[in-house]
């Protein structure tokens, strides 16, 4: 065994990767454990890292602060841009009174700090980082830290800032849990009810399209082109089908209307029913359980000469006779117009013949390997991108020292901007979710598996240090 031990006696590249793997396997199982319906999650890391690292398993502090910094670039890039495409209108909408809910708490525990630090409680490193763990935001301790050392301060400040972290961040977490448990009780809360009146208040304002079936009685329609019935452009109304003398095929904007022709339509309820009054009644036969030739199929747009293109400019499904009746991007369906571009990965239902639809389906993409497969090449210029602009300095008046966006910042914004571009020429910037889910639990897990393992020698010792000048304090009062 004496392999194993000199495995463990010097630092080595085999040495390092087993301990961050121990802290990310050990802290994983520990976040899954639940005690009264609560688990610590992602945290566990955290505590296993501190596990570790007391029992001096430690590793080179570069190597530890590499992989520190590059787990945090890696989670903040992934999480803006799964939030990148609904951030702007979530910022509409409510942004006003959740970003002054959350200035309240910053603003709230940034005076508390303060507090502390101006009498004589913590020293300046500490405080901030004491700050960081009780409010348990992970990118604010990284943003700290990086400040610390634009403005000089000795690296020893930014170890201090790591240790009161680790010390704050459990408590954090706890204090978190029990003061929901205690509103929950104290209000009475039902939080299947909150729970499905959010998930409504943060409905997409498009409404999801609906399907009717309409007879042409008015005869005042009689041999006018389908595509010029009054209202039917941009009501966000699409007619698929049209079966007229019991043959279904179809509906092509020239085709022109007779008395007891049937339309399928799909599209927005308002603009069903202004439909239903130009054309007549609503008939209950069905046209897409009658046989047929005309067929619907979902295609999906991999191919980068259709991305930012209007559906209305793309000829070949005017050409091929395929409509395209919905558009469904990011979960949500939309009803699509003449001017809705195209990105990367929307699931089009196209109506047409077989034949036809294959042909249509070429020129999309529709390749699900395309969909899955990540991109590597935009990913990694995004995250470097991200870092560039985070090192960007930016003076502003009455600082000491111009401020950057940092290695937490940088990579955010840039993350959250690239998302809603989706594409610039053929660079994809979307990510599948399960390699964003992956890379994202990789990220945090080893940021708070080397936080823990830097501060892990020293946690004991300063956890009851602090313990006993706060027993000092309170006998002293």
């Amino acid at each position: 065994m004496d392999w194993l031990t000199s495995l463990f006696s010097h630092d080595s590249v085999a040495r390092t990767v087993i301990i961050l793997g121990l802290a990310g396997a050990a802290g994983t199982a520990l976040g899954k454990i639940r005690v009264a319906g609560v688990s610590l999650g992602v945290a566990g890391v955290l505590f296993a890292g501190l596990a570790i690292g007391y029992f001096k398993l430690a590793i080179d502090a570069h190597v530890l602060e590499f992989v520190r910094e590059f787990g945090l670039i890696l989670f903040v890039y992934t999480l803006g841009l799964q939030i990148g495409p609904g951030f702007f209108g979530s910022l509409r909408e409510r942004g006003l009174a959740l970003n002054g809910f959350a200035l309240a708490i910053v603003l709230l525990g940034a005076a508390l700090a303060v507090g502390w630090i101006s009498a004589g409680f913590v020293a300046l490193p500490a405080g901030v980082g004491l700050l960081s763990g009780a409010t348990t935001n992970t990118p604010s301790l990284a943003a700290a830290q990086q400040a610390l050392v634009q403005v000089g301060a000795p690296e020893s400040a930014a170890a201090i800032q790591g240790l009161a972290y680790a010390v704050a961040y459990p408590f954090g977490i706890i204090g978190i849990i029990l003061t929901m448990i205690l509103v929950r009780r104290v209000f009475r809360v039902d939080v299947r009810a909150e729970v499905a009146a959010a998930e409504t208040a943060q409905a997409p304002p498009t409404p999801k399209p609906a399907t009717r079936n309409f007879e042409v009685r008015n005869p005042n329609l009689v041999g006018h082109a389908l595509g010029k019935v009054p209202g039917l452009a941009g009501s966000g109304v699409v007619v698929s089908r049209l079966s007229r003398d019991s043959k279904v095929e179809v509906a092509r904007p020239d085709a022109l209307l007779r008395l007891g022709d049937i339309l399928h339509a799909v599209g927005p309820e308002e603009g069903l029913d202004a439909l239903r009054i130009v054309v007549g009644a609503e008939t209950r036969v069905d046209l897409k359980a009658l046989p047929g030739s005309v067929t619907n199929r979902r295609l999906i747009v991999t191919r980068s000469e259709v991305y930012g293109k209007q559906l209305g400019d793309l000829e070949f499904f005017a050409t091929h006779n395929v409509v395209v009746t919905r558009v469904t991007r990011g979960g949500i369906e939309f009803s699509p117009t003449a001017g809705f571009r195209l990105q990367f990965g929307d699931v089009l239902m196209a109506v047409g013949e077989s034949p036809e639809i294959d042909l249509v389906a070429t020129m999309v993409g529709n390749s699900n390997k395309a969909l899955n497969s990540p991109q590597p090449i935009p990913f990694f210029m995004g995250i470097a991108l991200g870092v560039i602009v985070g090192s960007i300095p930016l003076a502003l008046p009455g600082l000491p020292a111009a401020v950057k966006l940092g290695l937490a910042g940088g990579p955010l914004v840039v993350a959250i901007l690239l998302s809603r571009v989706a594409s610039t020429g053929p660079l994809v910037w979307h990510m599948p979710t399960n390699a964003n889910l992956m890379l994202r639990e990789v990220g945090i897990t080893l940021f708070l598996a080397a936080v823990g393992l830097k501060s892990g020698e020293k946690f004991v010792e300063v956890f009851f240090g602090v313990q006993r000048q706060l027993e000092s304090v309170i006998s002293a009062n």
